[in-house]
């Protein structure tokens, strides 16, 4: 540790006791709005108060006890000063803002002091939310008129998704083919506006919608283009079948029909009776020969009868 350090800390604070260290704080205030500037250091009242209120370097009031003193014209300075060290200020102008400092005295020593940074501005304009619909998108504009002179606050335009677009100007485009409703935001530290407008430019659907359409679309013809197919498939197979049935009976009654009108054999034929020809008759007169006589066969021999029974044959027994 640094003891030389906190050694000459010590000294000083045992010096200079009445050494108070100072902070800043920020306020925004709107014109023609009161704004009320006081002291965050926790102080009793007493006749031996006194507070000292400065703007830059010029002294405005001083209380003292119950006593209130003014540097400068009261009805020009629109300021009064409270009981318990508030500075009050009525009416508010531009020409309010600026670097205001208070100074607290306790028995004519030093035991707060305060550094405020006032700023005064104007309420921002109401913006205007302007649309055109395009052939491929949409153009949105959020303008914000009647600005007054170095006037500065934020404009921001929300889209349909919940993006959000900030700047820094008067005017604020934006090119894109979402619809719906858009938020159109000026602000700045005292005040805020907006307006709102839902967006549906007439002919114009939406990316996903168009996209679905044409793919219900696509598969609607390709379901009929299906559909008809089986249909002809099913009627030509029905067609293949019945010629094929068709084929098959004229085969049957045509082989029937032939079976019927084949020609007989000339022996089932009748035979009509007919007159023998000369030579027929010739062959008819001619003598027969001689025909061979067959010769009997001599009879067969019998076999002659036996005159004593064979005996069986027994089986034989075993020992």
């Amino acid at each position: 540790m640094n003891f030389k350090r906190i050694f000459l800390v010590k000294c000083l604070l045992l010096l200079f006791p009445s050494v108070k260290s100072s902070n800043t704080s920020w306020i925004y205030k709107a014109v023609n709005e009161t704004a009320l500037l006081s002291i965050t250091a926790p102080l009793v009242p007493s006749n031996t108060y006194q507070v000292i209120w400065y703007k830059g370097r010029q002294r405005l009031v001083q209380l003292k006890g119950s006593s209130t003193k003014y540097f400068v014209n009261k009805e020009q300075c629109r300021c009064a000063m409270l009981r318990n060290g508030t500075l009050q200020i009525q009416h508010l102008g531009k020409e309010d803002g600026g670097n205001y400092t208070v100074m607290v005295y306790q028995d004519g020593k030093l035991k707060a002091e305060e550094n405020i940074m006032f700023f005064v501005q104007e309420p921002v304009p109401q913006p205007v939310l302007i649309f055109k619909c395009g052939n491929k998108n949409i153009s949105v504009k959020c303008e914000a008129k009647q600005k007054a002179k170095d006037e500065v606050f934020i404009i921001e335009l929300t889209q349909p998704n919940g993006k959000k677009i900030q700047k820094n100007e008067t005017v604020l485009e934006w090119h894109g083919w979402n619809s719906g409703t858009f938020r159109c935001v000026t602000k700045n530290q005292v005040s805020e506006k907006r307006a709102e407008k839902v967006i549906k430019c007439p002919g114009k659907m939406d990316f996903y919608l168009i996209l679905s359409i044409a793919g219900g679309a696509v598969l609607f013809v390709i379901f009929v283009i299906c559909l008809i197919y089986c249909i002809i498939r099913k009627k030509a197979k029905r067609r293949g079948v019945y010629e094929e049935e068709r084929a098959m009976h004229t085969l049957h009654v045509g082989c029937e029909r032939g079976a019927r009108e084949l020609p007989q054999s000339p022996s089932k034929l009748p035979q009509s009776p007919s007159k023998p020809t000369p030579k027929q008759l010739r062959v008819q007169q001619r003598p027969l020969p001689p025909q061979p006589q067959e010769q009997p066969l001599p009879p067969r021999p019998q076999p002659r009868p036996r005159a004593h029974p064979r005996t069986p044959n027994l089986p034989r027994e075993r020992p």
